[in-house]
């Protein structure tokens, strides 16, 4: 008779865990999307500089160790170095819950029962010994280990871990992409402080130029060949030179305190090159194919793994709604004099079970629960889609910006050269008197445009090396 109510009750368990465990909702189904065109409008050559270290990839040695300054330095990197700290903990909280929870109590206390009351009505005469009663009040002495442990039956703490692991993985990959960003960031500004050098250059060298000028105009002037307002115009030509020299010198201040900046110092002179920028040869790129931005840009792979982390969140959001497999157990001493707690087996206390849980009627929480992580993994899906397809946009862009910025160079290029010759042919008429003041002026302050155009072209083109270089996935090896 017995035995048939423990097999009752075990088939009553077994129908309510049923019931608890069926119609469990189903995760929101979505493919996501990793193709990609075969190549690039203009390129089908495998070999991609995404591949080459920063090291080898720029030669300037002053824009090498500023590069290597920050990456020891800037504080934004060692923030993202201590996002992975955080993620490499979860992980290692994760492993522990996947483990039994095992802990030693000690304890001593002391409890007085009533006379009247059934416990103590029964008790407080117990003999120990002959003529000894149990001592009342009655003290408590304890010594023991105690353990819970989870049994993961349905896998949901195991993809809890797996998903942590994907995350630290991906914090790697955010990383590496910060990484990217700031070599690319620091070759850029160093190239634009560059091209404000020889800009100022350019323009002292026009001011001197226009001080000549202006003295012949003085000269004539006293000779009666022109009038006053000759004078005064190339006088204000030349104060509006000054003027722009005083402005790129604060440029060039800005870009210094710029890359102080990323290199977490003090604003202080950055050592560069003397070499003339306009003399410098942009890198050859070799851009590959679209399918290797999926193995070389860490953003993209960051955006693969946070979602291989999505997925797991789902799985163990359904993992809710089974019946979770709990054990209990305990052994120690436990008396209530401190010399009994040597005797064994009577002191001993110890305990063993097991216990099965599902959520039965509240299950809206749940629910709630496995919606959001099924909307999550959807978003992970569609930022997956859009961090690949703005991989191959920002490298289809820098290419056409290489290509344009390179005819764009050699045809201003030409206009500089036409410009420069035609500095010393309108100053020849002026002499001779065949061409006005006026032409001398607006020859020089086209000339000037034209040089500084000519120095915004090349920081142009070699910006879009860098930043195809970035593009690529390049600078975090």
């Amino acid at each position: 008779m017995f035995k048939q109510k423990i097999y009752l009750g075990i088939g009553l368990a077994g129908i309510c865990f049923a019931m608890a465990s069926c119609k469990v909702p189903a995760a929101t189904q979505k493919v996501e999307n990793k193709e990609v065109p075969l190549s690039y409008v203009s390129a089908t050559d495998s070999l991609n500089s995404g591949k080459i270290q920063w090291r080898s990839f720029f030669t300037d040695p002053n824009l090498n160790s500023l590069i290597d300054t920050a990456l020891n330095r800037n504080q934004e990197l060692q923030i993202t170095l201590q996002e992975l700290e955080i993620a490499k903990s979860e992980i290692k909280l994760k492993q522990g819950q996947l483990l039994p929870s095992v802990e030693v109590r000690a304890g001593v206390g002391i409890e007085k029962i009533g006379r009247y009351t059934s416990q103590g009505a029964g008790d407080a005469s117990t003999e120990i010994t002959a003529g000894k009663e149990m001592p009342d009040p009655l003290p408590d002495y304890l010594l023991g280990v105690y353990g819970n442990w989870e049994v993961d039956i349905w896998h949901k703490l195991r993809n809890e871990k797996k998903a942590a692991v994907s995350r630290y993985l991906a914090s790697v990959q955010g990383k590496n992409f910060v990484v990217t960003n700031l070599v690319a960031e620091i070759a850029n500004s160093y190239y634009e402080l560059v091209a404000l050098d020889t800009q100022l250059t350019i323009v002292k060298k026009n001011i001197e130029l226009q001080n000549n000028a202006l003295e012949i105009i003085k000269i004539q002037k006293e000779a009666s060949r022109v009038t006053e307002l000759a004078v005064r115009k190339f006088s204000a030509e030349v104060l509006n030179s000054q003027s722009l020299q005083y402005e790129i010198q604060q440029k060039i201040t800005e870009a210094e305190n710029r890359i102080n900046f990323l290199l977490g110092r003090y604003p202080q002179p950055i050592a560069r090159s003397s070499t003339n920028f306009t003399d410098l040869i942009p890198a050859d790129i070799h851009v590959g194919i679209p399918s290797q931005l999926l193995a070389n840009r860490p953003d993209v792979k960051q955006a693969e793994l946070e979602l291989a982390a999505a997925k797991l969140d789902v799985k163990a959001a359904r993992a809710e709604f089974y019946p979770s497999l709990g054990i209990s157990g305990s052994i120690g001493l436990q008396a209530f004099d401190p010399s009994y707690l040597v005797k064994f087996p009577e002191s001993m206390l110890y305990s063993l079970a097991g216990e099965l849980a599902a959520p039965l009627i509240n299950r809206n929480g749940l629910k709630a629960e496995l919606a959001s992580a099924n909307a999550k993994q959807i978003q992970a899906i569609y930022n997956y889609e859009r961090t690949i397809l703005n991989a191959y946009v920002e490298v289809a862009n820098q290419m056409s910006t290489i290509s344009n910025s390179q005819k764009s160079y050699e045809l201003k290029s030409k206009q500089v050269d036409e410009l420069t010759h035609s500095i010393d042919i309108s100053n020849d008429l002026f002499r001779s008197a065949r061409a006005d003041y006026l032409e001398v002026l607006m020859t020089q302050r086209d000339a000037l445009d034209a040089k500084l155009e000519l120095v915004e072209t090349k920081k142009q083109q070699l910006n879009a090396v860098v930043n195809i270089y970035q593009a690529l996935g390049g600078g975090w090896n």
